[in-house]
């Protein structure tokens, strides 16, 4: 099946009120153009160089997700266009995401990124440093970064009641950072392998690549 018609398919598997992130990463230009063709907006990229390279050359109008590990050196590059951080994984990082937005007079939207994976590789907060981090004196000075929510990802596994209990865990964690933050309004879990589960357990927003795309073009 073409891109178009892998993205008409998964639509309607998706409910309204979801948010579909098309992850282009290794993709090329004239794949990400099909899918825009086709009525997709949002793309999520996980290197900050390539997603550079394809703002600078595709439509205006795409919203771009960075939804790899972030290193904070490599933040002054996407912050003038970026429209959401998934994997904001400490405060150092979210202060650097705000000193780099300040520069370009802009309030980035950021997910901080939990670990809810059996998996070690899995980068992301524990309770007591998301804790510490929502507490610390300085969140609340940061005026250019605006806090919309958590990100994280389930081991990568066939057990569906593992995969379940992690995605249910993270929905628990975002209803108490909504008692902090109550403006918060996005749960961004689920890729093309377990999106459904996710959306079962309150996922606002889904990460799906090759479901759309085929698989990874590896460079």
């Amino acid at each position: 099946m073409s891109i178009t018609e892998n993205l008409a398919s998964i639509k309607k598997t998706i409910p309204e009120r979801v948010t579909l992130v098309a992850v282009s990463k290794t993709k090329p230009n004239e794949a990400l153009l099909e899918a825009y063709e086709a009525g997709q907006r949002v793309f999520g990229e996980n290197k900050v160089q390539e997603m550079v390279q394809k703002w600078e050359t595709l439509p205006k109008d795409i919203q771009w997700h960075m939804i790899g590990h972030v290193q904070r050196n490599k933040v002054k590059y996407m912050a003038p266009f970026v429209s959401l951080i998934h994997g904001v994984d400490s405060f150092r990082l979210l202060k650097e995401i705000n000193k780099q937005a300040e520069k370009h007079d802009r309030v980035i939207d950021c997910l901080l990124q939990m670990h809810i994976a059996k998996e070690e590789t899995k980068f992301g907060l524990d309770d007591e440093e998301l804790k510490a981090l929502l507490t610390d004196s300085e969140f609340s000075n940061l005026k250019n970064v605006r806090i919309v929510g958590l990100m994280g990802m389930a081991t990568f596994t066939d057990n569906q009641d593992q995969i379940q209990s992690e995605f249910a865990y993270l929905k628990s964690k975002y209803d108490w950072v909504a008692k902090q933050l109550p403006e918060i309004n996005t749960l961004s879990m689920g890729m093309s392998g377990d999106y459904a589960i996710a959306i079962d357990e309150g996922s606002t927003m889904v990460r799906i690549g090759s479901s759309i795309f085929g698989s990874r073009q590896y460079t």
